[in-house]
């Protein structure tokens, strides 16, 4: 986890939890709201949730590892996604991915060391016509090849 970053209270989450509990289904809308307000679902509130919802720690974090989008420790201020489904290989995603992690020095799901970037697979971003393709801090990028990609890690600081 990163060090440099405080971490959210106890008092700090406990409305965002207690926002959602009257709702049907409530554990997803409650991760959301943690991701959106802190960057990511503190450590510290899986046991807060666990006890609201009266389930267990281990059935909140079996969500939270489920769900690809939700973090247990904060991204980098830009997340760049590289889709690895068949499409973009056959278009030499494969390359452009190993480039992109050996470029950074971190692997997939990792920071570097700045807090500028962390990278992502992702399996299908929709573009498979104009593989391929990435996704910058929400933005769909296609037809990303060396040249493109280098730009796109230098323009988010790499």
């Amino acid at each position: 986890m990163r060090q440099d970053l405080p971490q959210p209270t106890a008092g700090e989450m406990q409305p965002l939890i207690e926002r959602h509990l009257q709702k049907e289904g409530p554990l997803l809308p409650i991760l959301h709201s943690l991701q959106e307000a802190f960057g990511h679902i503190p450590q510290a509130a899986v046991s807060l949730i666990a006890d609201a919802l009266n389930i267990t720690r281990a059935e909140v974090h079996g969500v939270v590892s489920f769900y690809h989008d939700f973090r247990d420790v904060p991204a980098g201020r830009h997340v760049v996604k590289i889709c690895r489904a068949e499409a973009c290989q056959s278009m030499g995603g494969a390359a452009l991915a190993d480039a992109a992690l050996e470029r950074l020095g971190v692997a997939w799901h990792g920071t570097t060391a700045d807090g500028a970037i962390t990278i992502e697979p992702v399996y299908c971003l929709g573009l498979c016509a104009c593989g391929p393709a990435a996704m910058v801090d929400g933005e769909l990028v296609g037809r990303v090849d060396a040249e493109r990609l280098d730009t796109i890690l230098k323009e988010a600081g790499a």
